[in-house]
């Protein structure tokens, strides 16, 4: 059984990676009905919760149905880091987790994510003054150094350790690198390896099937999986490797019908949380991802992205459903 605190997560849980824009309260829905162990909510700036910015604030929302939930905070100043958490800890998730992987330039270039990676005495301050911030279990997610040369993971992982974080995810490549070439999981592997880690580790980085997830966990004895972007648009994938790794064989490919209820309680969800306006508006960067490989789709998805309306956009899912229905029978 792997357990961060007492938070108890079976014995290969599969995470869903924070992702801005993406893993917001309706998108973490479908993803945990579809078995997602443990999510956490989109990152959230130390600096916009500490002066109340909206945004920030409203990506404190969580629910019941989500337990067990991470809230993941990011910041460049010790002292902000400190104070956002202990608001973030009033919201009431289950954990509280820092990001020291963003390589985007608007968080990196401040001093914040990936860019602890260059200060790593900075890092392990700040993560102190995050778990003496709290009760609740701490966590860290990050990669495995700031480019080739600073490849510092295994150092890192001890140190963070020895402070008090309850649990690591690494992802397995470079800031330099972004999101570019294969993730290299053999220092993820060497970390989980060193005889001083007793925290969890978990893996990060192109985990996309569930064939390489077993091939993963065999090769590299992570304690579990964490997975991005191969769940925008197929939140199935969860269950999908859930199922590989205890039967050894593939669960069939969601139908065009499973497509379209899925995307359906997406956009209800989206609604129920944003409003009828906001909710359609934050749905439109999913519609692509939920019909990906449909030939001829472009007519279909024009109309999704520009109605206004609930009631057509569930009108234009009917008429893909039949439209497609034969393809997919």
């Amino acid at each position: 059984m792997v357990k961060i605190g007492n938070i108890e997560l079976g014995s290969f849980p599969l995470l869903l990676a924070p992702m801005e824009d993406v893993s917001d309260p309706p998108f973490r829905a479908v993803c945990k009905a579809n078995g997602a162990d443990l999510m956490y909510t989109e990152f959230i700036s130390s600096e916009g919760l500490i002066r109340d910015a909206a945004k920030s604030v409203q990506k404190l929302d969580i629910f019941e149905y989500e337990r067990p939930i991470g809230i993941q905070l990011f910041g460049s100043s010790i002292e902000t880091m400190a104070s956002c958490t202990e608001i973030a800890t009033q919201a009431g998730p289950d954990l509280i987790d820092i990001n020291y992987g963003c390589p985007v330039k608007q968080v990196a270039c401040k001093g914040a994510g990936a860019a602890l990676l260059q200060d790593i005495p900075k890092m392990v301050a700040m993560t102190s003054a995050v778990v003496k911030a709290t009760h609740l279990p701490v966590t860290v997610k990050t990669r495995l150094g700031w480019d080739d040369s600073t490849k510092n993971i295994e150092d890192v992982a001890e140190r963070l350790q020895d402070i008090g974080i309850q649990a690591l995810t690494i992802h397995g490549r470079t800031r330099v690198q972004m999101y570019k070439g294969e993730a290299d999981w053999r220092l993820i592997s060497k970390v989980k390896e060193n005889p001083r880690i007793k925290i969890p580790i978990f893996g990060n980085g192109d985990v996309d099937s569930p064939w390489k997830a077993l091939e993963y966990k065999e090769k590299y004895g992570v304690d579990g999986i964490m997975i991005g972007r191969a769940a925008i648009g197929y939140p199935w994938i969860f269950n999908e490797i859930k199922h590989f790794l205890a039967t050894g064989t593939y669960l069939p490919a969601p139908t065009i019908q499973q497509r379209i209820d899925v995307c359906a309680a997406h956009l209800d969800f989206s609604i129920r949380w944003k409003g009828e306006h906001g909710g359609i508006v934050e749905m439109r960067r999913h519609y692509s991802n939920y019909f990906r490989g449909l030939d001829h789709f472009k007519p279909f998805r024009t109309r999704l992205v520009t109605s206004m309306s609930h009631e057509e956009i569930q009108e234009t899912l009917n008429e893909i459903a039949q439209h497609y229905q034969t393809e997919f029978a």
